[in-house]
């Protein structure tokens, strides 16, 4: 049984490209941001949540985004680069590694929403720092790095971490 205990201050970051995608493509749905809140703060003091998120040309996201913020979520927004050829790219993971880095002095637990593997080392510098470090994402496309180094792995499988269309 993991304590998490009401004083604990609780940074929460969300890749929502890599939970995007997992949810579309794994179980053909969307994903409960809200329901992912609510289970990464756990009744804990909330001190920062930042959603990392591609703004497109068509800009069709724009409702998304304002959910995200209703929510209480701070969204960081990037232009979705798209390159000679029809290539696309949206990063965002050194902004989030900046933020946590950040944030890490003002928290005693992050919650990482994401499968990512680049994450690992991340997640390790942050468990030297003290921090206790929690990771939320799609068990059957997350890396087993990334589960195994984390603190906590809490599995977005689940139905209520999903919404059906």
């Amino acid at each position: 049984m993991v304590i998490k205990h009401s004083g604990q201050r609780v940074g929460v970051l969300i890749d929502v490209q890599n939970l995007y995608h997992s949810a579309k493509n794994i179980y053909h749905t969307r994903v409960n941001f809200k329901e992912i809140l609510k289970t990464a703060i756990s009744k804990r003091n909330l001190i920062r949540v930042f959603a990392y998120v591609v703004k497109t040309k068509t800009g069709e996201e724009k409702s998304f985004f304002e959910a995200l913020i209703k929510l209480g979520i701070e969204t960081r927004v990037k232009d979705l680069q798209e390159f000679y050829g029809g290539a696309k790219k949206a990063d965002w993971d050194v902004g989030l590694v900046i933020d946590a880095i950040r944030i890490a002095p003002s928290i005693d637990t992050l919650v990482l929403v994401s499968g990512d593997g680049d994450f690992v080392s991340l997640v390790e510098y942050l468990k030297n720092q003290g921090k206790r470090v929690e990771v939320m994402a799609f068990g059957k496309s997350s890396s087993s790095s990334l589960k195994e180094k984390a603190d906590e792995f809490i599995d977005l499988g689940e139905e209520k971490y999903l919404l059906r269309k």
